[in-house]
């Protein structure tokens, strides 16, 4: 069985097609999907997919989303995370992390809002005893500052596409990384050697659907703008994808599977619990 680390499955994009493509997506055997916020006003939606369609949730804000929030949504995160601490559908604080692309890069008032946020919802993991979710987008080194400074060491590393020297640092911290429809690209040369060399212990799948689409579903710019729409990826990706890394590193599929899906409930211990269901 599978494990898509990192679905965005309460997306507008994937409305109006999700409860299908979330039946074949298990047909398939994605057996669990990890659906994480990105701001409070989709709290409840990710909480009510999981309890509806048997997956997991985070709580947290996204780096992305942090300059349309205020200072009083995480005292609001805090309060969600004390009154559903103890739901075992909830896996993790995220998705939250930090974000290169900000205009200027690593500072001014934009960069210093997304660091004020990700370090006090790491410091929220921490006291609630939950692993983190993360956005490292240009910003592998920030994280990992911010990570030591609180004292985080469980969660994943979402899409990463660091350096082998960030990648290592990444797992001496105690998390592991997660790769997807990205590495389907050939010209993605430096993200596959990582997913080809990186420890196996070290990767989780994921298909951060609907974004980041495997090459399979990809649209280029001027035939999206000529009319054609974008391919829609979502977890029923997840197992093609998943192909394409276990023939990077040159291993059986099915023993990928087992591979990834122990690296995932190690990185989100309450996990666990559901594969054992699935697997019963």
């Amino acid at each position: 069985m599978w494990i898509d680390t990192h679905c965005h499955w309460d997306a507008a994009e994937l409305h109006a097609v999700a409860a299908q493509r979330r039946e074949v997506a298990r047909a398939r055997g994605v057996a669990l999907a990890v659906v994480p916020a990105v701001s409070k006003s989709t709290w409840l939606a990710c909480r009510s997919w999981a309890q509806q369609h048997g997956d997991v949730y985070a709580l947290g804000i996204h780096p992305l989303f942090v300059a349309d929030a205020d200072f009083g949504d995480l005292d609001a995160l805090e309060a969600e995370l004390e009154a559903h601490q103890h739901d075992p559908r909830l896996v993790a604080v995220g998705e939250i992390g930090l974000d290169g692309f900000v205009d200027p890069p690593y500072s001014g008032a934009a960069w210093d809002k997304q660091w004020r946020f990700f370090v006090a919802q790491l410091k929220l993991a921490k006291r609630f005893g939950l692993p983190v979710v993360l956005h490292v987008r240009s910003a592998v080194d920030a994280v990992l500052k911010g990570l030591r400074q609180v004292g985080v060491e469980a969660g994943i590393a979402h899409a990463f596409n660091g350096s082998d020297a960030q990648a290592q640092a990444i797992a001496r911290q105690g998390l592991v990384m997660g790769f997807g429809g990205a590495c389907t690209f050939d010209a993605a040369r430096r993200l596959r050697h990582l997913a080809a060399t990186l420890p196996a212990e070290q990767i989780v799948m994921e298909t951060d659907g609907p974004d980041i689409p495997p090459q399979w579903l990809y649209v280029t710019k001027d035939a999206r703008s000529a009319g054609q729409p974008q391919g829609l990826n979502a977890s029923d990706e997840l197992p093609a994808i998943a192909r394409v890394v276990a023939d990077l590193r040159g291993v059986d599929t099915s023993a990928w599977a087992q591979q990834t899906t122990a690296n995932a409930c190690r990185a989100l211990p309450r996990m666990k619990v559901w594969i054992d269901e699935h697997a019963s």
